[in-house]
């Protein structure tokens, strides 16, 4: 039976690098607020886990990059920390799946590209022994390092250094039906060349758009091309079933002055079409019947983040409950931000 841990096409990522969070309690409420079901957390804290419990949210938990050697080599750990993190906020549905690692495959610790396929089979293995596997998917997001190329989408193709590790882990996703989970971000891209790329084009705003001569598809915003481009790279070698879900994607509201782009107006005209865009349930352009799906990063600005300023100002909600700008949804306390923003036509 395959699992399918994404029940909407629209979840959100729930970070916590930061000092100055509303507690878990509270996070709950304000995420049935909005109406948000599907939640996307970086590890497994049991706090955050009881907090959520019965409020019909549901959950992939994360095993962080620093656990992978150790459950690589050991199914023991594996069934430990299942039993530890999983089993006890089953039944009730709220951990939906496992997500091993974040952005393994094409980072710098190639140590972590050998263990990663040993470590997922072994938390399948682990749900399995405790007749789990059924209940909770097993996963692990990628970022666009690993593709040699994304442009046009239909010569989307993965790096050569990262398909032998590639292959073996879609292989085993095919087989448990794992879909492919892909970090994707027009903010990046834009960020990296604004010279050649159009705004308008990764803020799902009216654009010429781009043609690919090869499908002869025209493409009218960025988020469509990446996913497609992830289409077209598992198709290269053998996996054109595997389904694409974009396990992080979003726009920072503010960065340092080399950060082109990062600013409050962007990030909300991006945030704003991206949620009417996933909202109505549609395909891409290179796959019409696989309805798109996402998790927004991020729920929060996260105030101890490393990195450019940009890495702490991509929430969509404020510390202190509020919205950072109005793109439908109410906070825990009125913000200034709704009036300042409430005139900006989208």
């Amino acid at each position: 039976m395959v699992v399918n841990a994404f029940t909407g096409t629209y979840g959100i990522n729930y970070g916590r690098i930061a000092d100055n969070l509303p507690p878990p309690e509270s996070v709950a409420t304000l995420l049935k607020a909005a109406r948000i079901k599907n939640i996307r957390i970086y590890d497994a804290d049991n706090a955050v886990l009881r907090a959520f419990k019965g409020s019909g949210i549901e959950v992939i938990v994360g095993l962080g990059n620093e656990f992978l050697r150790d459950i690589s080599v050991n199914e023991d750990r594996a069934v430990q920390w299942v039993k530890l993190n999983v089993e006890p906020f089953l039944p009730g549905k709220l951990v939906k799946g496992i997500a091993v690692g974040n952005e393994i495959l094409g980072g710098a610790d190639m140590e972590l590209w050998e263990v990663l396929v040993p470590a997922v089979k072994n938390v399948y293995n682990a749900l399995d022994q405790l007749r789990l596997a059924d209940k909770v998917e097993v996963s692990s997001p990628h970022s666009e390092a690993v593709f040699a190329t994304t442009f046009p989408p239909s010569a989307g193709e993965f790096k050569e250094s990262v398909l032998p590790y590639m292959r073996p882990l879609l292989q085993f996703f095919s087989q448990i039906g794992t879909p492919f989970y892909i970090n994707a971000y027009p903010f990046l891209a834009y960020k990296s060349d604004p010279e050649h790329i159009d705004l308008n084009y990764a803020l799902f705003q009216t654009n010429p758009g781009i043609y690919d001569a090869k499908t002869k598809l025209h493409y009218y915003n960025m988020f469509e091309a990446q996913i497609d481009a992830a289409y077209a790279a598992l198709e290269k070698i053998g996996f054109d079933k595997m389904e694409v879900i974009v396990s992080e994607t979003g726009w920072a509201s503010k960065g340092d002055e080399n950060e082109a782009g990062a600013n409050l107006r962007n990030a909300m005209i991006y945030n704003r079409n991206l949620r009417k865009r996933l909202l109505k349930k549609k395909g891409t352009p290179y796959r019409p019947k696989m309805v798109a799906k996402a998790y927004v990063f991020a729920l929060f600005n996260e105030n101890l983040k490393p990195g450019p300023t940009s890495e702490r100002n991509f929430g969509l909600f404020k510390a202190d409950g509020s919205v950072s700008y109005n793109i439908g949804f109410t906070g825990l306390v009125p913000s200034s931000a709704f009036s300042v923003l409430g005139s900006i036509k989208v």
